[in-house]
């Protein structure tokens, strides 16, 4: 895999985005630790066909999404995160998880079959090892604020009570070799070009919008009391994400198609690209419901499991 730092370019002139629900949490990380049970606790989004063991893009696609468009079978993950009350942890769920393809109008290729990436730093433990020109991992309140980016640590969890959600986002590579998908990088760090042995893919980026009003009424004051379950309370520094490609072929090609026209759904023929959550009639589930834990207290590696970018 090809570390890279990547210089974000400006807004995209062509995008497509998706919701999506979580539909599991569990101590798999397929990518890092294929055919284990011993990553942190993740939550997963997109196609629930993942388990342990590394799936393919065919495999992915027999499976239930949890997302709006049922054509994009990708699956996707991050850190779990906490409301940390002595010893109980409570998972504070996303009031929104959506998938960002951005910068369309520059892709040569959809995303190879079997692709998958990770972005981010898992063992990140201080703004010092975040460059938020890399992956663009900055946390936030959004609506209404309070707005303090410029007095903390963006990387870190804002310090007072969000009026709304705490947000985050982080940007994944956008270049690969189509003869060695596991060689990627980001097109920035090239000038806002791929290697001459790469293409240029759209640009996935994260935007999860965290409830916590609902989990933390009384709100906080300094250091607040959440946890990734990669890190320390109160630190938001090791959020990072896993993507693995289940586009069905169709409508990855149709995606293409958005070049210059701004927002555009993502249509196939599997369905239209936004649908009612559960109209599908295909509900989402663990494939492996015997195995692995979803007990942050039970999982035995809730801490850093290493560097991706």
């Amino acid at each position: 895999m090809r570390v890279a730092v990547v210089i974000l370019a400006g807004s995209a002139a062509a995008l497509t985005d998706i919701e999506h629900k979580p539909f599991m949490r569990k101590n798999i990380d397929p990518i890092v630790y294929p055919g284990k049970y011993v990553s942190h606790m993740h939550s997963f989004y997109g196609s629930d066909s993942v388990t342990k063991d590394l799936p393919t893009t065919a495999e992915l696609q027999k499976g239930c999404p949890s997302g709006e468009n049922p054509n994009d079978m990708s699956v996707y993950w991050a850190p779990t995160l906490y409301y940390v009350n002595g010893e109980n942890y409570t998972e504070i769920y996303p009031a929104t998880f959506k998938t960002y393809y951005e910068q369309i109008d520059h892709a040569e290729i959809p995303f190879p079959n079997d692709f998958y990436a990770v972005a981010g730093n898992a063992s990140a433990k201080s703004q010092a090892d975040i460059d938020e020109k890399v992956t663009a991992i900055t946390w936030w309140c959004d609506g209404n604020g309070p707005e303090d980016r410029n007095s903390r640590p963006r990387a870190a969890f804002p310090r007072s009570t969000c009026s709304a959600h705490m947000q985050a986002i982080l940007r994944f590579p956008d270049c690969v070799d189509p003869n060695k998908i596991t060689d990627y990088t980001y097109a920035a760090l090239h000038g806002g070009r791929c290697p001459p042995n790469m293409k240029r893919m759209p640009s996935l980026r994260f935007s999860v919008r965290y409830d916590t009003r609902r989990a933390i009424p009384q709100g906080w004051k300094g250091v607040p009391p959440f946890k990734l379950a990669c890190g320390e309370i109160g630190d938001g520094y090791c959020f990072h994400g896993d993507f693995i490609n289940g586009w069905f072929e169709d409508a990855a090609k149709t995606m293409l198609k958005a070049k210059g026209q701004g927002f555009m759904r993502i249509d196939g023929a599997h369905g239209n690209g936004k649908v009612p959550f559960g109209s599908t009639g295909c509900k989402t589930r663990d494939r492996d419901p015997e195995n692995g834990t979803d007990d942050y207290h039970k999982s035995p590696k809730n801490g850093p499991i290493g560097i991706f970018v």
